[in-house]
């Protein structure tokens, strides 16, 4: 009998050894786990080219009277990496509308707003003196989109990888960019033969 609760004990410490503890961090720190796209990496980049973008003179002449209405492209990912550019598109856009100075049309929600549409019009559950009437939506102005690259080197325990993210606004009547621009990050890693 002693024994087995010997044995009983001596488990349950061991067990309990072996749990996990989580943490709760700041979500601005910088993030130095690996090389790999973090999200330190994601702050920085829609930071610095939203800072850019309303730095520009351009911009600032075409936001100087008028709130332009803008669509934003999905980044697109040409690493070789899994990287969720949605949202990096989401943090752009996000720190652009709050800005004051921009208003985005959001072309991923067009057919759910279609079909709500046309549930609205064409339904006879739906009092038509409040359903709102197709042709009203307003046409964005300008495009933002952009590319999110990498370039990765490895030597022996050693690799550095280097990203370019490079962005771009055009406007939709002419063709013509009127803002565009890259941010760079450089990241190193080094692995020693004891692990340490």
């Amino acid at each position: 009998m002693k024994k087995s609760v010997i044995a009983l004990l001596g488990l349950a410490v061991i067990l309990g050894g072996c749990s996990n503890k989580v943490n709760y961090g700041d979500a601005q720190a910088v993030e130095t786990t690996t090389v790999d796209f973090g999200s330190t990496d994601l702050q920085k980049i829609a930071a610095e080219m939203v800072d850019s973008m309303l730095s520009s003179g351009s911009v600032g002449a075409i936001t100087q009277n008028q709130r332009p209405i803008v669509f934003v492209e999905r980044i697109k990912n040409k690493t070789s990496e899994h990287i969720d550019t949605e949202s990096i598109t989401d943090s752009v856009s996000t720190k652009m509308l709050n800005s004051g100075k921009f208003r985005f049309v959001d072309m991923d929600r067009v057919e759910s707003v279609r079909k709500q549409l046309n549930f609205q019009n064409n339904d006879e559950l739906v009092d038509q003196s409040s359903a709102i009437q197709f042709g009203n939506m307003v046409g964005a102005q300008y495009m933002l989109y952009g590319n999110l690259s990498s370039i990765v080197k490895e030597d022996g325990s050693d690799k550095d990888v280097y990203y370019k993210m490079t962005m771009r606004l055009m406007d939709l009547k002419t063709g013509l960019l009127e803002w565009a621009d890259e941010t760079e990050i450089r990241k190193q890693q080094s692995k020693s033969l004891l692990g340490l």
